[in-house]
């Protein structure tokens, strides 16, 4: 990816995914999670200080070296032991059925084959398991003004923030990978414009 993807990219999305006001939404996902627990997009560990107690071990799977060591020090603060198990959340090197749960918070943007990393997560979570996702993507249909902001910018987005995608449709790839949504919210993320603000907030359940 270069000096600017590997190096500088990594330290941007820390500081903006890492802002105070995101600190309850990742409570709300991170709610419920019990068991062993994949993390895609891992970044550099702002979901840590989440975790329930609930929570037995984690197993994260994050491309970027330079986010990894980002989540050094919130490593060393967890209380639950977590595992760098991989780098592409489209080829998870784990067996079928071996997580009670999983967990994606603003990964799918960005992962270039969403569909086949939701089916690998559907293959590694047990039957019944859930996947509790805190994503953007394309705002609702009800607001085709935005919507039309979003496909204008995408293109700049996508070079700007390691291939970002401001209109990809969570809620479709979800069900489309097998999945059963239990609950989803879609709002707009307060403090942020709307085209990059969209948010989708919930839980799938792998069927089974």
């Amino acid at each position: 990816m270069g000096i600017y993807g590997d190096h500088v990219l990594p330290r941007v999305v820390d500081r903006a995914c890492g802002v105070a006001r995101l600190a309850a939404l990742r409570e709300r996902v991170c709610a419920g999670l019990a068991g062993r627990v994949v993390e895609l997009g891992f970044g550099s560990g702002h979901n840590v200080p989440h975790y329930p107690d609930t929570v037995t071990e984690v197993a994260a799977v994050e491309p970027s070296d330079v986010a990894w060591r980002l989540a050094g020090s919130r490593l060393r603060a967890s209380p639950v032991p977590v595992e760098r198990v991989g780098l592409d959340g489209q080829a998870l090197p784990l067996p079928d059925a071996s997580c009670d749960a999983a967990l994606s918070t603003f990964a799918l943007c960005t992962i270039p084959d969403a569909a086949a990393a939701l089916r690998e997560v559907r293959r590694v979570v047990a039957p019944g398991g859930r996947l509790h996702v805190l994503e953007h993507g394309l705002a609702p249909d009800d607001d085709a003004r935005v919507q039309r902001t979003q496909r204008r910018l995408e293109p700049l987005q996508r070079r700007l923030a390691g291939g970002c995608h401001l209109t990809r449709r969570i809620d479709d790839l979800l069900v489309d990978a097998g999945f059963e949504l239990e609950v989803l919210h879609r709002f707009y993320e307060d403090g942020t414009p709307r085209f990059l603000g969209a948010l989708y907030l919930g839980v799938a359940r792998a069927p089974g």
